[in-house]
């Protein structure tokens, strides 16, 4: 018998739960959803992934059986929102920690899973590809129907990180560059095929993201410091979840 759903379909919100283990119950509840709704209306569901600290338990909880069980993983096509330019044997890999946590769990064909990495590519050569990817599986339209995103204690999400030239990209929906400030390359999902997409789940938790919520959802108008405002949360297919102390300094 499958897990029981109590997850409430919502949209254009901000959710406050009490931890990471109700946040994280929460984002895998509204993962299944999800996924159920799309493949009963269309036969495919696609997904692209966050990575950081914040999807890990609920990758975790959806390869668990009671919550696999729920989703028919060979119609999921699973992609990423960004990843450091690493193999995918290397801690730092988005990807890598999405199979150990989820896709080497679940009944996912392996060439439904598109990782940003390709070992004989050079990053600029590779977001071109994945973009022609992207707009194959999507078509015109280049929606998603779920991206899953975090938010770093400098308002970055994706690769989009404060004051770099990626933030003013209007027509690319995948792009590579070097990252100084970490001394890598970062391929990121551009906001304009993010804001796309059909829905949209942030995870954010801990006391360290609670100024940087503050000021996105709230404070000043300012992308170019705080780039996840650049995501259109006022949009009803954007959902914040977020436990108490990152929301900690909210007003509404």
């Amino acid at each position: 018998m499958g897990r029981k759903s109590t997850v409430e379909e919502t949209t254009g919100m901000i959710r406050v739960l009490k931890n990471k283990e109700e946040l994280s119950k929460a984002a895998a509840g509204i993962f299944i959803e999800t996924a159920k709704s799309v493949i009963a209306k269309n036969g495919v569901f696609n997904v692209a992934l966050t990575g950081g600290s914040s999807p890990e338990s609920v990758y975790k909880l959806l390869a668990r059986e009671d919550y696999a069980s729920e989703i028919e993983w060979s119609k999921v096509f699973v992609f990423w929102g960004d990843e450091r330019w690493v193999s995918l044997d290397d801690e730092r890999s988005n990807a890598g920690m999405a199979y150990n946590s989820l896709l080497n769990h679940v009944p996912i064909p392996s060439d439904q899973i598109f990782p940003m990495w390709e070992s004989d590519r050079k990053p600029e050569e590779f977001a071109e590809g994945y973009e022609e990817l992207l707009r194959d599986q999507l078509g015109t339209d280049g929606q998603f129907d779920l991206i899953l995103l975090g938010m770093g204690e400098d308002g970055h999400t994706a690769s989009l990180f404060p004051g770099t030239e990626v933030l003013a990209e209007k027509e690319r929906w995948v792009v590579s560059y070097y990252l100084e400030s970490q001394q890598m390359y970062r391929i990121t999902l551009t906001a304009p095929l993010l804001n796309r997409a059909k829905k949209i789940v942030f995870l954010v938790f801990g006391a360290a993201k609670a100024d940087a919520m503050f000021e996105v959802l709230e404070g000043k108008r300012n992308e170019l410091v705080y780039p996840a405002q650049l995501i259109n949360s006022e949009s009803k297919q954007v959902i914040w979840l977020a436990d108490e102390l990152a929301a900690s300094r909210l007003t509404r």
